[in-house]
């Protein structure tokens, strides 16, 4: 593995993530994205049960077009036709929206952790991945994912997520220089929650993830490209 996809990667926690993102940044070759027919499942099998493939339905929102068993188990249904969108806590729904632009229109890589929480207050932290995906020449209607439970606990998968709230998010562009302005719209969109911190929004700070060269927005993390 070249040693700046393998620095890439090891920002990534859980190997479901990782795999997916190795296998996407192979298929798509020079392309920004691969597209939906170039995806064998057979090369991604110890993935497959936690990915997904979402499409932009016909409110302009995205759905679950697909998803693993595993991700069915963790919310207790089937989640083919469900809104992806709609799992989000209202005060993230912005973050999210832009998020999604920035992986269809930019074609950003988002990788977010989130805290999923059950009708019982029990709580679990999940990591899920977002990339773009070309369905008939554009990248603006599907988009390929996994999502795996950080830790495992005994009552998952049978009491159900019913509210996620994002704790991180990083963005990374695999081949170019990152677009500043769709960075700072996620990032706005976030921080401006009271909860993140104050509603000022702070300047880029220079850092690194993993060796990588990275600008910080609160805790979000900007990684900046370079293909391998």
């Amino acid at each position: 593995m070249p040693r700046r996809l393998k620095l890439r990667v090891r920002t990534m926690q859980m190997q479901s993530t990782k795999t997916l993102y190795t296998y996407w940044n192979t298929i798509r070759g020079s392309r920004s994205a691969p597209d939906r027919r170039d995806i064998d499942p057979t090369r991604i099998r110890d993935a497959l049960a936690n990915t997904f493939i979402l499409e932009l339905d016909s409110a302009d929102q995205f759905s679950f077009r697909l998803a693993g068993s595993h991700l069915c188990t963790s919310y207790c249904r089937e989640l083919k036709g469900r809104s992806f969108s709609a799992l989000w806590h209202d005060r993230d729904s912005d973050a999210m929206d832009t998020l999604i632009r920035a992986v269809t229109e930019d074609h950003a890589v988002a990788l977010v952790t989130f805290q999923g929480t059950t009708a019982l207050h029990t709580k679990v932290s999940f990591e899920t991945i977002l990339m773009p995906l070309r369905h008939n020449g554009s990248t603006h209607t599907r988009i390929l994912g996994a999502m795996s439970a950080v830790e495992e606990p005994y009552w998952l998968g049978v009491q159900p997520i019913l509210e996620q709230r994002i704790t991180g998010l990083r963005l990374i562009w695999p081949d170019e220089v990152p677009a500043e302005e769709s960075a700072r719209e996620v990032m706005a969109s976030v921080v401006n929650d009271a909860e993140y911190g104050s509603s000022a929004q702070p300047a880029a700070m220079p850092t690194t993830v993993y060796g990588r060269s990275a600008r910080r927005y609160a805790h979000l993390a900007v990684i900046d490209g370079g293909r391998n």
